[in-house]
């Protein structure tokens, strides 16, 4: 067994992927538990933002062995809702191109690859609208992680 000092670079990308999923997920989860009426669908979101946390909480400890990871404060709705609208297209964008993979029918084919390039377009003026606000550092592996960090801590500590 391989006993680390630091995370290699490409688990650190997928580390700072699953963080920053799970926090906004846990976020939304969070939001919308309030509005949730019918009891057996509360106890699902119960049991889903308890599920969603530890992990949270587990991937967060990993953070130190990357580049100076540190607690920093964002309290700016708008970098979670631009968050949330990155995911959903990057989520889009991947299963647009699975579905374009199990299409036999040249119509639908047709019409996957025509929502497959829409996704493409909104993640890029996404992406573009977080890197220019400075919510999405994508060239800067610190401040990345830092983000990262200081969103999954606002999650975990967000009530629900």
């Amino acid at each position: 067994m391989v006993q680390a000092r630091h995370l290699a670079w490409h688990e650190t990308l997928e580390l700072h992927e699953l963080t920053a999923a799970t926090s906004n997920n846990l976020m939304t989860l969070k939001k919308n538990f309030r509005k949730i009426t019918d009891p057996q669908l509360r106890e699902l979101y119960s049991f889903s933002i308890q599920s969603f946390q530890q992990n949270l909480q587990e991937l967060l400890q990993f953070l130190p062995m990357a580049p100076s990871v540190t607690e920093g404060a964002r309290r700016d709705e708008t970098a979670l809702y631009g968050g949330t609208l990155l995911m959903m297209a990057k989520t889009a964008v991947r299963n647009y191109a699975i579905a374009i993979t199990e299409t036999a029918t040249p119509d639908i084919r047709k019409v996957l690859n025509t929502h497959l390039n829409r996704a493409i377009a909104l993640h890029g003026r996404v992406f573009n609208f977080m890197y220019q606000r400075g919510f999405y550092p994508a060239y800067d592996l610190n401040k990345l992680l830092q983000n990262d960090y200081a969103v999954a801590r606002r999650a975990i500590e967000m009530g629900h």
